[in-house]
């Protein structure tokens, strides 16, 4: 029985690349980028480098690897009978909550090269787009400015969300920016000074989808 148990552990230890990926994640949601380096992760897994880099050869494939994991569930295929239009609210949905648990993946989407994740979520947004029947000239400039709005606006809301103001709790927060912006010139900030309302009570994720909606509603289309 000891022998068997001694098995048993010693295989449920055994070093993989969802191992190094997982634990490459909670490194960057801890500490950023410059907090993932072979040594801290070596450390946390309780390996050497080389058995690392047998799996992942450089920090930059490990960053790769981390950030398509996170956002995994965008690149997945809509379900059967989803519209294009809800096809879109769902991918938007899933980058938005993975840039929120994990804001580092903001900043490695909007990094060039664009390539793997970004262009699989490119991909998955530009069937959608073809989709709504999009004239082909306007479906990169319809594909692209959806893609730059949900990653945009996602890593400001982490931004935000993370902020030393926002320790206070978001309903504090917008209650004291709301009441700053009606102190304003009235003159100078006449607009802003009646959002004040919408700014104390909106929700981010209804105002994240309805601005996927105006691009959308905005988009030509051939029907």
């Amino acid at each position: 029985m000891a022998t068997t148990a001694h098995g048993t552990q010693r295989r449920a230890d055994v070093l993989t690349r969802e191992r190094i990926v997982d634990a490459a994640i909670e490194l960057l949601d801890a500490q950023g980028e410059n907090g993932l380096t072979f040594r801290a992760l070596a450390a946390r897994l309780a390996t050497g480098h080389g058995a690392i880099q047998w799996h992942i050869a450089t920090k930059n494939d490990l960053l790769k690897a981390a950030t398509a994991a996170a956002v995994a569930r965008a690149v997945e295929e809509p379900a059967p009978g989803v519209s294009p239009r809800e096809a879109i609210h769902a991918i938007a949905l899933e980058v938005f909550d993975a840039i929120d648990a994990h804001p580092w993946v903001a900043g490695r989407l909007a990094r060039p090269p664009w390539r793997s994740t970004m262009l699989q979520i490119f991909e998955r947004i530009g069937r959608q787009v073809q989709a709504l029947a999009a004239p082909a000239a306007a479906q990169f400039t319809s594909t692209s400015a959806l893609l730059n709005y949900i990653v945009g606006a996602a890593g400001q809301n982490a931004t935000n969300s993370r902020s030393p103001a926002a320790l206070v709790g978001r309903r504090q927060l917008l209650a004291a920016e709301a009441e700053y912006w009606e102190g304003l010139d009235p003159e100078q900030y006449a607009f802003t000074r009646t959002m004040t309302k919408p700014l104390r009570e909106h929700d981010d994720r209804a105002e994240f989808l309805a601005g996927i909606d105006l691009i959308l509603n905005g988009m030509p289309t051939s029907r």
